[in-house]
């Protein structure tokens, strides 16, 4: 066990990681354009993760941010297309904000209920701040107008959490997937992964906490970029490993490709970005419960896309021309982690976050 890791967190690494190994097959998931849910009541019945974070009295294993982080690694590394980022950390910590003995808890501990994050608009950014989609309060509730764009795993959601305007400031809602007033257009994302843009109009929506939750809203997805950071470092240290393999297999004027001096540099450079990204993720986790938690976790975003990109493009121009052929996991894991890159805030986001962060101090 690695020093400081907790026993929850080692019993995840020991147990999800060879589970997947035996059990997961990127490439058959992905042919479920509209779901990819192949294992997902097996993580709740059989391994528990679906609420590790979540409080023991929900069905919960009572754990936190490192557990979340270990799940995610482990999911980077197999590439697993699961919605478990939107339900159980975003939306499990949004919903245990406004009630730690939920119901939904429950639900999504149990593998019963799956959700989809709909924050990002058609042109928005990724300002959390800066959204146009609008709750309307009427009579005892609200009703939620407004669009919302690359909707990881809404396809398969049985609700969505929305980040919309209140009368009050921005806050969280959640909207059933089959409410009147929500329509939804699927897709593909580039990574391979369901998404959907959806339209609300008048939809019916649950107040999550307060009207007013923008600081609790970052805080949280703050939680959710370092997972997400978890599960680049994860894509990387795959790339690096099969790239590794296939130099040492491929042979070129009577050798393997590995013994040449000036790939053997090409692979430390990506070596030295895996573990750079390793522990920027690390001190970021650590930090979330700190003073300078933001301008923490955006360093550690922009250094980690930045490894992505620089690790990924290494892995495919080591292979030559196979590297974008689809019959190739290198493929895949390329176009995960330039996912990663983009998703919750771009490189340039996070670097001028933190910028903004460390000048001003908010």
């Amino acid at each position: 066990m690695d020093a400081g890791q907790t026993d929850l967190e080692g019993s995840i690494r020991d147990t999800l990681d060879p589970f997947l190994s035996e059990r997961y097959d990127f490439k058959a998931a992905r042919k479920d354009v509209l779901c990819g849910q192949v294992l997902w009541h097996s993580f709740a019945d059989e391994l528990g993760i679906l609420g590790a974070t979540l409080p023991e009295d929900v069905g919960g294993l009572g754990g936190g941010a490192a557990e979340s982080c270990a799940i995610m690694e482990m999911f980077g590394r197999h590439l697993v297309w699961e919605p478990y980022l939107a339900t159980a950390v975003i939306g499990g910590r949004l919903i245990q904000a406004h009630d730690p003995h939920s119901a939904l808890l429950k639900s999504i501990a149990n593998g019963e209920m799956t959700l989809a994050v709909a924050h990002g608009e058609p042109m928005g950014g990724f300002d959390l701040a800066n959204v146009k989609a609008t709750a309307t309060l009427k009579g005892n509730g609200y009703t939620l107008s407004g669009q919302k764009t690359v909707v990881l795993y809404g396809t398969c959601a049985k609700a969505f959490v929305v980040i919309a305007k209140s009368p009050k400031g921005v806050a969280a809602f959640l909207v059933d997937a089959g409410s009147a007033g929500v329509e939804r257009t699927d897709y593909r994302s580039i990574g391979g992964a369901p998404a959907s843009d959806i339209t609300f109009s008048d939809a019916p929506a649950t107040l999550l906490g307060d009207a007013d939750a923008l600081s609790l809203i970052e805080q949280v997805f703050d939680e959710a970029t370092v997972a997400l950071c978890a599960e680049a470092c994860g894509v990387m240290q795959k790339l690096l490993d099969i790239t590794v393999d296939y130099t040492k297999e491929r042979r070129q004027f009577g050798r393997a490709i590995a013994e040449f001096q000036v790939l053997q540099h090409r692979m430390v450079d990506m070596l030295v970005e895996v573990k750079q990204s390793r522990a920027i993720t690390r001190t970021a986790r650590i930090k979330l419960a700190s003073g300078d938690r933001a301008a923490t976790v955006s360093a550690a975003k922009s250094r980690v896309g930045r490894a992505c990109r620089i690790v990924s493009q290494s892995a495919v121009q080591l292979h030559g021309g196979i590297g974008i052929a689809e019959e190739t996991p290198v493929s895949h894991y390329f176009r995960r982690a330039m996912m990663i890159e983009q998703e919750l805030g771009s490189t340039e986001f996070h670097l001028s976050r933190y910028e903004r962060l460390e000048l001003t101090g908010y």
